[in-house]
């Protein structure tokens, strides 16, 4: 046997008896691993069968068949397993036999069984309908679903897809403080904290300070939880997301671009590789992702107002792109694409105005074809004082309120760049996901109270 731990735990309904005992997580005896094995985790299904029991058993690394004949365990064993309540724990010991009728192609022959925890009855999750609502309030067990534990995975894979190809290209990982002083891109959709008598924020992005870090360490990303007061109730808005960003020095915003398609193609390829059953779970065709190709499309904002004016959209130069027009323009894309030069308004006061044209500035967002929209932001920073001075006064921003950012254009200020992706929107597309709440394990939505 292949001993992956050892746990202590009470035996059958004895809690002053205890063993240690060995086990093989499930996902092993599924790649292969026979023989004798034990294996423990919660009761996700059963049936019965003329005097056989069919335990489907879950541990976190996947689920298996466990077979219990009545002629084996006798009368009264048999009958107190079969009546065990759905989420109960146990601890199954017994020969692996290959199967192509069970989950995952193997079933465990128990041979002995301990009873670590009888759960309480009435699961509240039942084999029906439940409305969103409902599995919102019941988030806490909603979260063992065969749904959730695919997308948890499916996100877990991406993020490591997306670390491996980072650091494969020099960037160093950085984390920085959540709680700041000022506004990095809209004093509205600030959520303010009380810090000991001193109002602070959440922060947007990590925008400010990767700007001081890349001076020290160069290319540099982050993973971090990010948060946006915003009044915006759409499938695809949460107000406490998850953001892997990028900041670069010695970078334009072409650069920028490219450092996108190269990240984003790697993680679609290494999912369609290595989670293709995933994916195919939620109709994703791996195919669509391992088809995804650099470079992709670029279109300037201008072109993008005069293509939704056609399509009969009230929109005018100068608006920002909502959830609806993104909609209908990514519903012309197979593939991801890039708007580009969007104007000064509609833009955070650091992004550097297009030389050739001031009114715009040189930022590019990456949307999602299929109707998801953006799923990066991004764009060449102001690295000049005067020119960065000039834009936080157009802004109306309070110089004494940036002052040490300011300072990063007095000592060795370069041309730099980058973009912050929202994993939880980047999720909801490659798995083909109706709406973001389904994308993380607790959603903070406008709509509910923070639970649990």
């Amino acid at each position: 046997m292949s001993t992956l731990y050892r746990m202590e735990y009470p035996v059958g309904t004895n809690p002053g008896v205890a063993v240690m005992e060995e086990f093989t997580e499930i996902s092993k005896i599924l790649a292969g691993e026979g023989g004798r094995q034990s294996v423990r985790g919660w009761l996700y299904n059963k049936r019965s069968s003329g005097g056989v029991l069919f335990l489907i058993l879950r541990d976190g690394t996947g689920v298996i068949q466990c077979v219990l004949k009545k002629d084996k365990f006798g009368e009264e064993t048999y009958e107190r397993i079969d009546k065990l309540p759905m989420e109960s724990v146990l601890g199954i010991n017994g020969v692996v036999r290959e199967d192509p009728r069970a989950p995952g192609g193997y079933e465990l022959l128990a041979e002995d069984i301990k009873v670590v925890h009888e759960a309480a009855k009435g699961f509240p999750i039942a084999k029906k309908y439940h409305s969103p609502s409902f599995l919102l309030d019941h988030r806490h067990l909603w979260i063992r679903s065969k749904k959730m534990q695919t997308i948890l995975r499916v996100r877990a894979k991406l993020l490591q897809a997306a670390r491996d190809w980072l650091e494969g290209q020099g960037y160093t990982e950085v984390h920085v403080p959540i709680l700041t002083a000022a506004a990095c891109e809209g004093g509205a959709t600030l959520f303010p904290v009380d810090y000991f008598g001193k109002k602070v924020y959440l922060t947007q992005s990590w925008q400010l300070y990767a700007e001081a870090v890349i001076a020290s360490l160069g290319k540099i990303y982050t993973v971090a939880p990010s948060f946006r007061a915003e009044e915006s109730r759409t499938r695809r808005h949460l107000t406490e997301y998850w953001h892997l960003e990028v900041e670069e020095p010695f970078c334009d915003l072409e650069g920028t671009m490219k450092t996108q398609e190269g990240l984003v193609t790697h993680v679609c390829h290494t999912l369609a590789k290595g989670a293709s059953k995933e994916l195919e779970m939620f109709g994703r065709n791996p195919t669509d992702l391992l088809g995804i190709k650099t470079p992709f499309k670029r279109i300037t904002y201008d072109e993008v107002i005069e293509i939704l004016q056609r399509d009969g959209m009230e929109i005018m130069w100068g608006d920002d792109l909502g959830w609806e027009q993104e909609k209908v323009l990514a519903m012309k894309f197979d593939q991801p694409f890039f708007v580009t030069h969007y104007p000064k308004g509609v833009k955070a006061f650091y992004h550097k105005p297009d030389p050739k044209r001031t009114q715009v500035t040189l930022s590019a967002d990456l949307l999602a074809p299929e109707g998801y929209g953006e799923i990066i932001g991004g764009g060449q920073r102001i690295h000049n004082l005067e020119e960065l001075l000039g834009r936080m006064r157009e802004e109306e921003l309070n110089p004494e309120d940036y002052q040490w950012y300011i300072d990063l254009r007095r000592y060795g200020s370069v041309p730099h760049a980058g973009f912050g992706l929202g994993v939880e929107r980047t999720v909801m597309w490659v798995c083909k996901l109706k709406h973001i709440r389904d994308a993380i394990a607790f959603p903070r939505l406008v709509r509910r109270r923070v639970y649990p």
